[in-house]
């Protein structure tokens, strides 16, 4: 724990099995329905769990409930949540709902395009009210000079518009499968190879980590 913060530092690899955890169960349910239709007929009901979409729905039950127990688990952890997996979980809920209820998977397709589109209005629009608001969002453990957080603030924005246009494309012109599997498998790789590529201009404008002796931390 820092003694700057007070807050517990995060294991990576954890924090990473809770937000593709669920990620991943959505590709599997949607890949292997007949694993899940028992439970998830039980629950819900079988007209559900036998409609044509029924792999679509059954693995947007699925995420839903993967979605609710990793946010459980990580409010048991730090007795608090992230900001963006908080906002994420409430559009799962709301949109997931929408989707199981009508049996229509155009709302849970939806979701990711106003996930995305949410937080890049948040960073632009802070940013052009001179407020960059990237360390709150991303809840940043690492600092950066104040041109440094602008720049990165922008090209965050920019960026959750350009994943946000790309699902859009995505879920209209593919199938549902390939939708699921870009979802799970293509936006992490396209995101961490972002994150890869912001590490110059982050080094040019003085990143250092909380850990770093110069924060004072231990």
């Amino acid at each position: 724990m820092t003694e700057e913060t007070g807050r517990p530092r995060q294991n990576p690899m954890l924090k990473l099995a809770l937000e593709m955890g669920p990620l991943i169960l959505f590709f599997a349910a949607n890949s292997k329905p007949d694993w899940f239709r028992p439970l998830v007929g039980a629950v819900l009901g079988q007209e559900l769990v036998t409609s044509p979409k029924a792999p679509i729905l059954i693995a947007t039950a699925v995420f839903m409930a993967a979605m609710a127990v990793s946010l459980g688990f990580a409010w048991y952890l730090h007795r608090k949540l992230p900001i963006m997996p908080l906002v994420t979980g409430i559009v799962v809920l709301v949109f997931g709902s929408l989707t199981l209820i009508l049996q229509d998977d155009q709302f849970i397709k939806l979701k990711p395009t106003i996930v995305n589109s949410l937080f890049g209005a948040v960073l632009l629009g802070g940013l052009a009210l001179g407020k960059p608001l990237l360390p709150y969002v991303l809840e940043a453990v690492f600092h950066l000079d104040d041109e440094g957080w602008r720049k990165l603030t922008f090209r965050w924005g920019v960026f959750f518009f350009v994943l946000a246009a790309l699902n859009e494309v995505i879920w209209r012109t593919q199938t549902t499968d390939f939708w699921v599997a870009f979802k799970v498998w293509g936006v992490m790789p396209l995101t961490i190879l972002f994150t890869l590529l912001q590490t110059p201009m982050m080094l040019r404008h003085g990143f250092r980590t909380e850990e770093d002796p110069a924060n004072g931390s231990q």
